[in-house]
């Protein structure tokens, strides 16, 4: 008799506790499915389709991929200018991968310019590649930081094509 009112009160705290665990347990799992989706650092690049046309400036943090036109400045973290893009200002960025045209200055720390690529304006980099094949209408310039003068430029297009000018 003994044993069986030890197992009956053991069955039945047990059995409490087990109910407080599971709410604890469910109130874990969304916690900890919450957090890898918080972080953003690794969020895709914007896409501009070849159908798409922007007139005015574009800014990100991230990576835009451009098959579309571009009449304005774009700064962007990496850009990727596709085959059908045609882009109408200053671009600049820390990676740049021209495929398409670019009508204006380009500033990057690494710029790759394709075999398809046609680029009519100035490049200001840290390093740079060009294959073969590529077009190219302009002056090269290696700069330790290229991105620093592109800040103080972007806002006033205008000058920056009057400087072109002038240097030219």
């Amino acid at each position: 008799m003994f044993s069986k009112s030890r197992i009956n009160e053991a069955g039945t705290k047990p059995s409490e506790t087990e109910k407080p665990k599971a709410p604890e347990t469910v109130m874990v799992k969304p916690t900890m499915d919450y957090t890898p989706a918080a972080p953003k650092g690794k969020v895709g690049p914007s896409i501009l389709s070849s159908d798409l046309t922007v007139v005015g400036n574009l800014k990100t943090s991230g990576d835009i991929h451009i098959e579309g036109t571009v009449e304005g400045d774009i700064r962007a973290h990496m850009l990727t200018v596709g085959e059908s893009a045609t882009i109408r200002g200053e671009i600049v960025a820390e990676d740049i991968v021209v495929n398409g045209r670019v009508i204006g200055r380009v500033r990057g720390l690494k710029v790759r310019l394709t075999s398809t690529a046609r680029v009519e304006g100035d490049i200001i980099h840290k390093t740079i590649a060009i294959e073969a094949g590529a077009h190219f209408e302009g002056s090269v310039q290696r700069q330790d930081d290229p991105l620093a003068l592109g800040r103080t430029a972007l806002p006033a297009p205008g000058e920056d094509h009057d400087d072109d000018t002038a240097n030219a």
